[in-house]
């Protein structure tokens, strides 16, 4: 079997997939910053990701006024509530979740797309979520940078979207997608947390792949 010229070392490629399978949304942590200069490695990542048409459509916002921080909490602790009732009869279940950190955490980021901002064409004519999925590869990037680094990252989803660009006063063409929780924490769980708290088990890879086409009853 012939290898790749460019493949890493051994100890290289072994250290890039167990940060992989190490990495945890993480929603419990230790009350301690985050240096400047780890955080600036981690960001440097973060924008180090691809890109459709190198358009960069993400746009990432450090809140350091504690003030912001504890609106934000409010914003998320309001949709917390709607989505707690939308869940009908896991919605018990679902409140006993720690769904954040928000106030726990070393560094809060707002990580934020760029909507047609850029007015790229390339590689969005037929698939303008092309974007979206961009900002995605910028927030895992950080996500295994901050592992590498010792740090959780939790992202919370769970606002309003509409709220919390009016609270941040972002611009008609930007949209935040994600509120990000960093920092430093005292264990890493052993599987995903969501799993640990039973309220849903993953599925292997052999029922995500399929090979030519869909097979019938696939989901």
């Amino acid at each position: 079997m012939s290898h790749s010229i460019h493949r890493y070392d051994e100890a290289d490629r072994a250290a890039i997939y167990r940060v992989i399978r190490e990495r945890r949304d993480v929603r419990r942590f230790v009350r301690t910053p985050v240096e400047p200069e780890t955080l600036g490695r981690i960001l440097e990542s973060a924008h180090a990701a691809p890109s459709v048409g190198l358009s960069q459509p993400w746009r990432f916002l450090r809140v350091t006024d504690p003030g912001v921080r504890v609106a934000i909490h409010a914003l998320v602790q309001e949709e917390r509530a709607r989505t707690a009732d939308a869940l009908g009869g896991r919605r018990d279940e679902f409140l006993r979740l720690k769904v954040e950190g928000i106030l726990d955490c070393g560094e809060l980021l707002v990580g934020a797309l760029l909507e047609g901002g850029t007015h790229e064409l390339f590689g969005r004519r037929t698939l303008p979520e092309m974007d979206l999925a961009s900002a995605a590869c910028a927030i895992q990037n950080l996500w295994l940078a901050a592992r590498a680094e010792g740090l959780g990252v939790g992202w919370v989803s769970m606002f309003e979207p509409r709220s919390l660009a009016a609270l941040l006063r972002f611009p008609p063409d930007a949209r935040p997608i994600a509120v990000l929780c960093l920092g430093h924490v005292e264990a890493f769980d052993p599987e995903p947390r969501l799993a640990i708290d039973r309220w849903r088990q993953p599925r292997p890879l052999t029922d995500m792949l399929y090979e030519n086409c869909w097979p019938q009853g696939a989901e």
